[in-house]
């Protein structure tokens, strides 16, 4: 028996998955979240970085993909003063940098497509 299909379910922080294979993609699944973690792997970011970097992401939708990273503690949100503006830091915890070789390989395999069955157009 496979080491993800020991039990009948996983079970992490109260929320019941049927494999190990659907919680992770539940932490990092979807078309934003990835390619955040990718975005912060190197280094942090601020918010508005973060969007100038990411084109085609709405505000909202980054708000909302960026809460639940740091719900999942994927991601650290570091707030940098008490009055308005204040600046906000985004960066991977050790559990998101957990995460980096499976984004390499990501990487590595986007790139290996779109180098064989696809192209790289121009600098957006």
């Amino acid at each position: 028996m496979k080491a993800e299909c020991i039990g009948d379910k996983v079970k992490l922080k109260d929320k019941l998955y049927p494999c190990t294979v659907s919680m992770a993609m539940d932490l990092v699944g979807g078309k934003w979240k990835t390619v955040i973690l990718y975005h912060l792997k190197d280094e942090s970011k601020r918010y508005s970085q973060l969007l100038k970097e990411m084109n085609g992401i709405t505000e909202m939708t980054l708000s909302l993909q960026l809460k639940q990273l740091e719900q999942d503690g994927l991601i650290d949100r570091k707030v940098f003063g008490d009055k308005p503006p204040v600046k906000v830091v985004y960066s991977l915890t050790d559990f998101g940098k957990t995460f980096v070789p499976a984004l390499n390989a990501i990487l590595a395999w986007g790139n290996q497509i779109a180098g064989k069955q696809g192209e790289f157009i121009g600098i957006f």
